[in-house]
C-alpha cells in the first residue's frame, strides 16, 4: 500500500487474492485495517493462467488477448452493468498489470464461482483473467471493495 499511496485513495479495506492456493480454496482475503478482520472467498482466476483447467494457477501474464490472471497492485474505479451484470472496473499499478483495464480485466459475479462448482467439480470455472466472485458473494465484495481501494494478487509464499 505505500509503494501506491497517492493512487489509493480508501484504505479502511484491502482485497488480497493468494493465487497459491487452489481454486476449491477461498483464496481472496478481504482485510478490514482497522479491526485487523479478514473473511475470505472463492474467487476464479483467468483460463490462461491454467490451460489445463487442473484449479491451480500456473502462470500470470499482462499480454493482451491472454486470458490470463496478472499479479501486483490494482485499484477499484467505477461500478458497471456489462456482460457479466454488476461489475467493477480495476486498473492495475504494476508494470505486470498495467493492461488491466485494456484487457476488460474486472471484478464481476459469475455462475462458475459458486460453491456449487467445487461440489460437482472439485474446482471453479475460469475467467478471462477477471476476478470472478460467486453471485452469492458479489453484493458483499462490491459494497466492501468500492472505488479507490487496493486489491493486491499474486502468489504468496507463506513459508
Amino acid at each position: 500500500m505505500s509503494r501506491h499511496a497517492g493512487k489509493i485513495a480508501c484504505r479502511d479495506i484491502i482485497g488480497i487474492c493468494d493465487f497459491d492456493d487452489p481454486s476449491s480454496t477461498p483464496r481472496f482475503h478481504l482485510l478490514d485495517i482497522t479491526s485487523g478482520k479478514a473473511e475470505s472467498l472463492l474467487v476464479a482466476h483467468g483460463r490462461g493462467s491454467d490451460p489445463s483447467h487442473t484449479g491451480w494457477l500456473h502462470s500470470f501474464s499482462n499480454a493482451m488477448g491472454s486470458a490470463a490472471s496478472s499479479s501486483g497492485a490494482f485499484v477499484t474505479a467505477e461500478e458497471y452493468v456489462g456482460n457479466h451484470g454488476r461489475s467493477r472496473r480495476i486498473d492495475g499499478l504494476d508494470p505486470t498489470n498495467s493492461n488491466a483495464r485494456a484487457r476488460a480485466v474486472v471484478i464481476h459475479g459469475a455462475w462458475y464461482a459458486e460453491r456449487e462448482m467445487i461440489a460437482q467439480h472439485g474446482k471453479l470455472g475460469r475467467s478471462e483473467g477477471c476476478f470472478a466472485f460467486g453471485q452469492s458473494d458479489l453484493a458483499h465484495v462490491m459494497a466492501r471493495l468500492g472505488p479507490g481501494r487496493l486489491i493486491y494478487a499474486d502468489k504468496i509464499d507463506r513459508a
